[in-house]
């Protein structure tokens, strides 16, 4: 299983134009892979849509990806998308796919950057921790990157803000959280966006 997280960043007040090409984009018969989520940045860096999709293996990744990059009209949206980036990226193997479902108004999009062997000890650390972490609230997907800088992201669910603000507390408060040894392996350069589903996002 493969994914990958597109950014679009979209021109002034472009954004619905841009979310409608998505989803035709996403809907040709040409399109390879499976849309999961849609969101709009909230807080963070803004004017930003993330596209997450899955893919069965590299090749068919890949193949979407060149459908992109050939295009003068990516994702259906091209004069309206003033920067785009791809993230490829591995699930952490003890996760579960990534299923469409409703878990939250607001998602948590968080990239850390990892020292060098961090993947590894990352996982380990994370599969120990995270079976008690989502008794407290979901976690939909955590994955490392296969390109770029040596990264890991992963993305969260939440009712609201505040619900946000509460379940972290709680899981530092408890011990669940961070995962033990996890800290070790970061560089300390964190990203982290707050993000809305869109209408055409299945994780809702």
């Amino acid at each position: 299983m493969r994914y990958e997280i597109a950014t679009l960043t979209v021109k002034l007040g472009k954004a619905a134009s841009v979310v409608a090409g998505i989803d035709a984009y996403v809907k040709a018969p040409e399109a390879k892979g499976r849309l999961l989520g849609c969101w709009a940045s909230e807080i963070g860096a803004l004017n930003e849509i993330f596209v997450l999709r899955g893919f069965a293996d590299d090749a068919e990744l890949q193949a979407e990806r060149r459908r992109a990059l050939d295009t003068t009209n990516p994702f259906g949206a091209g004069d309206d998308i003033a920067r785009l980036q791809f993230d490829s990226y591995a699930p952490f193997p003890f996760l579960p796919p990534v299923e469409p479902a409703k878990l939250g108004k607001v998602y948590e999009i968080r990239t850390y950057k990892l020292k060098h062997g961090g993947v590894p000890a990352t996982i380990a650390a994370w599969e120990a921790a995270v079976p008690e972490r989502v008794k407290l609230s979901p976690l939909v997907i955590a994955m490392h990157a296969l390109d770029g800088p040596p990264r890991f992201t992963h993305i969260w669910p939440f009712a609201s803000l505040d619900a946000r603000a509460s379940v972290r507390a709680d899981s530092v408060a408890k011990g669940i959280w961070p995962p033990k040894g996890g800290p070790e392996w970061l560089t300390g350069e964190m990203h982290s966006t707050i993000a809305l589903p869109t209408a055409i996002s299945p994780l809702s």
